[in-house]
């Protein structure tokens, strides 16, 4: 019976820690980010009229147009994000952890990852340089991970069946980040996670302690200043990409705009998180000059069935069975095919 009760203020309080996302600086719509992201968006609205392009009335208008806010689309993605995150993250919440302790403590010897992680064992100049040298070596490795993690959940046939959720929405809003079904959020947190303990592992033979990542405002500075850089623009209508080459280093919300859509020639592309250098060398990187034939969705394969919270869940598992059913078949087919004939021999 306690047992029970626990669990029940366990999930209270992680329905409460949803509800106040926006209050919370370690998550994506954290009320100065979303601030951030609007102060950019006026810009870009500024600098629209100057050039005479055609908006949508005031500036209201141009952050919250009709196409989008009246798409039904944009309000499962509020639906979505409740039951999700409420429901579906409490059961997954802690694998993550676990995952960065596994290697962790394969190379250390000691799963107390945080515990190492906060000490001081070194004088504080010294702290900050390993630090920040730890912060570069980290956001590349762990970036380059999740380039690969990525990359496989689009080119995979049975990943593709769980990704595709977060590919289905047909507007977009910062709520569209969490429209990610709870698969494809395994699989992500399995591989970012291994890759983060590893890293955090080989770091602490190195140095001789575990380092911690530099902060600012309590987030990982690299964190703070990718949000407040626009990060929730990537999930909007608002086109913003930067000039000439700095589109393939710095990361735009274009470039992952590209990579929702599903126009022929940006199918596939754009997989890098935060930096964009990795699909420049793997050639997967493609930037239009405009977003004129960016169209977001899964275009063809959308059967109109990712109407409801559930259907999102179930979908993809329904597709997926069918993706493996249909390899068992074809692989029986070919046992079958390459098998020895046995010759009919006529009785006597």
């Amino acid at each position: 019976m306690q047992t029970g009760i626990d669990l029940l203020d366990r999930f209270i309080a992680h329905a409460m820690d949803i509800v106040m996302f926006p209050f919370d600086s370690q998550q994506r719509i954290f009320a100065l980010y979303l601030a951030c992201s609007v102060v950019i968006a006026f810009g870009i609205y500024l600098l629209s009229r100057r050039r005479g392009a055609q908006t949508e009335g005031g500036f209201l208008r141009f952050l919250f147009p009709k196409h989008v806010w009246q798409h039904p689309s944009a309000w499962l993605d509020l639906r979505y994000f409740f039951f999700h995150r409420i429901f579906g993250h409490f059961f997954i919440l802690g694998l993550g952890a676990w995952f960065t302790v596994l290697p962790y403590k394969y190379i250390t010897g000691t799963d107390q990852v945080v515990a190492k992680a906060l000490e001081n064992v070194t004088p504080p100049l010294s702290e900050l340089g390993q630090s920040l040298g730890f912060m570069v070596v980290a956001v590349i490795v762990a970036d380059l991970i999740g380039y690969v993690a990525h990359y496989l959940q689009h080119k995979s046939v049975f990943l593709w069946q769980f990704h595709k959720v977060h590919h289905s929405a047909e507007v977009m809003h910062p709520v569209s980040n969490y429209r990610e079904h709870p698969v494809d959020n395994l699989f992500y947190i399995t591989l970012n996670g291994f890759g983060y303990g590893a890293i955090l592992g080989l770091a602490t033979l190195v140095y001789g302690f575990t380092p911690s990542l530099p902060t600012l405002l309590g987030v990982p500075a690299m964190h703070l200043l990718f949000n407040v850089a626009g990060y929730n623009l990537r999930h909007s209508h608002i086109w913003l990409k930067w000039p000439g080459k700095l589109s393939m280093i710095f990361p735009s919300p274009a470039h992952h705009h590209v990579h929702h859509s599903c126009h022929p020639d940006h199918i596939d592309r754009n997989f890098a998180f935060m930096l964009p250098i990795w699909d420049v060398i793997f050639g997967t990187y493609h930037m239009p000059e405009d977003n004129r034939d960016v169209k977001f969705g899964i275009g063809k394969e959308d059967k109109g069935e990712f109407t409801s919270c559930a259907r999102l869940y179930w979908v993809p598992c329904r597709d997926a069975y069918r993706v493996v059913r249909r390899r068992l078949r074809r692989k029986n087919g070919q046992a079958q095919a390459a098998a020895p004939q046995t010759p009919n021999v006529p009785a006597e």
